[in-house]
């Protein structure tokens, strides 16, 4: 009997929200901490090698490998952050400019997705198009969140740490929506975005000096600390597997039954594709 594929990407669980957070906490202070510290322009460029390397060794992975996938991820989450910041600081473009650039560009994305797979879940990532469209989608939810952020600090003038604690209250939303009935991959790419505002505003308010709205820890310190941080989690999840898929993708749950057939359902009714904030 042939094996059925198992998605690439990890069990939505809450290991995978706080290393999530995290990693856009180190992106915004490593970032930050390199353009600060060697020549802006070499240190895109830098993030984009590193970046485009621990992209394709996550695509050449034939499946979830911890170390790997969060790599990819902590790079993407500073690269996202320099995509971003260039928009703004290089070429002058506001932040309001910016981030209806980026809502737009991830709205195209997903229409894109959706109409060529007919499913948004990340549970469904079994295929190299549907990882192509789901890395698109999280290198422009990054940038997006990022640009936000910056909108709420600096333009909106929230300030740093203001931000922070209103996008920590919004990233509430999703939950309390998904229990009143909104489509569970709504609520994941939902929170998955707000993620983002969330830990690169705490970053910034601890990295940056008293005069600029933070409180002076540094960047390099931030980075370093949330790195040790990250790695120390993504060795307690290689070594437990408990955020690995449990098992192969059944047709339903991947996205691959026919039009119309029922999915997969829980004792209440509703699809357990992509539940924010909990595994299966």
């Amino acid at each position: 009997m042939p094996r059925r594929p198992v998605s690439k990407v990890p069990e939505v669980t809450a290991w995978f929200w706080i290393i999530k957070i995290l990693t856009t906490f180190m992106g915004e202070a490593t970032s930050d901490y390199l353009v600060h510290t060697i020549n802006p322009y070499a240190a895109v460029g830098l993030g984009f090698v590193v970046f485009a390397v621990s992209l394709a060794v996550q695509f050449c992975a034939r499946r979830y490998r911890p170390w790997i996938y969060w790599s990819a991820v902590t790079m993407v989450a500073v690269f996202g952050t320099m995509a971003a910041d260039v928009l703004h600081v290089a070429l002058g473009v506001p932040y309001i400019a910016s981030t209806s650039f980026f809502v737009a560009a991830l709205a195209v994305i997903f229409v894109a997705w959706y109409l060529t797979e007919r499913t948004l879940s990340i549970h469904s990532i079994i295929t190299p198009r549907r990882e192509v469209f789901y890395w698109a989608a999280v290198v422009t939810a990054f940038a997006l969140g990022t640009a936000a952020g910056d909108l709420t600090a600096r333009t909106a003038g929230l300030g740093y740490l203001g931000a922070g604690i209103l996008f920590t209250l919004v990233i509430v939303v999703p939950g309390i929506a998904y229990g009143l009935g909104l489509n569970p991959i709504a609520s994941f790419w939902f929170a998955y975005i707000v993620t983002r505002p969330v830990g690169a505003s705490f970053a910034d308010w601890l990295g940056f000096p008293r005069s600029a709205g933070g409180i002076g820890i540094g960047h390099g310190p931030v980075a370093l600390v949330s790195a040790a941080v990250i790695a120390c989690l993504v060795a307690y999840l290689a070594v437990s597997g408990s955020d690995a898929p449990r098992e192969p993708a059944d047709p339903a749950r991947a996205g691959l039954a026919a039009p119309g057939a029922p999915g997969r359902q829980d004792r209440a009714g509703r699809h357990r594709a992509a539940y924010p904030y909990r595994g299966r």
